[in-house]
Parts: C-alpha cells; structure tokens; sequence
C-alpha cells in the first residue's frame, strides 16, 4: 500500500493549499504567542493586557483553539503587544 506524504499536518487535513496556508500562519503564530506568555510567567490577566482581548480569548489561545482565532485577530494581537511580524514570500514573480 502506498501513502501519500505531506509537508504539513495542515496540507494533509485542509480541503485546499490556501486553507492549509492560512491555518500554518496562523498555528505559528499561536505557538508564538503562547511561548510568549509560558516563558515570561504572564498570568491570564496579564496576557489578556498586553494582547488587548480578554482572559477567556487568553484562555482559548492557551488551549490551542485554533478555531477561534482568524489571522487578523493573531495581527491585531501583536500590533497590541508591540510585537512586529515580519513576512518572507518565496517564488514570486
């Protein structure tokens, strides 16, 4: 039997290439965030402030609720916390 091999958990689960992208921006930029808060010993009140949501959106991102998080919110939470992103886009023309 022969297996078809991904790149990513996300190409292998979502329907197309740009659902995959989106939710691969969107996973590293969670992990990001959560890192953050785990190893500078924010309690959910503290990371709620600097990210400029509430303690429950605090707890979702703690949990990996994935779901309720779109990219624009990931943007919004950096922009609140002072973080910058920076984008690399590879074989353009």
């Amino acid at each position: 039997m022969k297996y078809e091999q991904f790149n990513s958990v996300w190409d292998a689960i979502e329907d197309t290439p740009e659902e995959a992208m989106n939710m691969k921006l969107r996973s590293y930029l969670m992990k990001t965030f959560r890192e953050h808060v785990e190893h500078t010993g924010l309690n959910h009140e503290q990371a709620a402030k600097l990210f400029g949501i509430t303690q429950l959106r605090i707890a979702d991102l703690m949990s990996g609720k994935i779901d309720q998080f779109d990219f624009e919110s990931f943007v919004n939470m950096a922009t609140c916390a002072g973080f910058q992103i920076e984008m690399h886009v590879t074989g353009a023309a």
